[in-house]
């Protein structure tokens, strides 16, 4: 295969986002579906999938806040991912980019299970509930999904 020929299958592979938060419930969840849709829309050669670090910690599918939000804006469900899945190191190495949803819980919970990948997360800094209610933190996540959708499309 020449060089053009690489260079094109290289832009023509999707690219991923990983989005990592502690249970995979609700904000990473939030942010994989809010850029699935718009990605697709836009057709941005992008895919986001989400994980947590701490799984066992949720009940359920999916919270009931993520569900209502992504009604409200128009968004499938479809753009989630089947469940809650832990974080490995395979999800880590097969996203070319990877965002935690708060710094302030998250990097400890990283040095902790994955060290070598600690320093190579974009932290957000999104709390959970309690410390932050799902009104303020879901449009804070959209929003920074949409300005991620921007940078990447560039």
């Amino acid at each position: 295969m020449d060089q053009r020929s690489q260079l094109s299958t290289l832009t023509d592979t999707p690219r991923r986002v990983l989005f990592i938060c502690t249970g995979n419930f609700y904000r990473s969840r939030f942010a994989e579906a809010v850029f699935n849709h718009h990605a697709e829309q836009r057709q941005i050669p992008w895919t986001a999938f989400s994980r947590g670090l701490a799984v066992h910690l949720a009940e359920g599918y999916l919270s009931s806040f993520t569900v209502e939000a992504l009604g409200a804006r128009q968004i499938e469900l479809r753009h989630t991912g089947p469940g809650r899945m832990q974080l490995s190191e395979e999800d880590l190495l097969k996203s070319s980019y990877r965002i935690a949803m708060d710094r302030s819980e998250h990097l400890q919970m990283m040095l902790a299970q994955f060290p070598a990948w600690a320093a190579q997360i974009d932290y957000w800094d999104v709390s959970d509930i309690p410390y932050r209610s799902s009104i303020d933190a879901l449009p804070e996540i959209e929003l920074k999904v949409m300005q991620l959708l921007e940078k990447i499309s560039r």
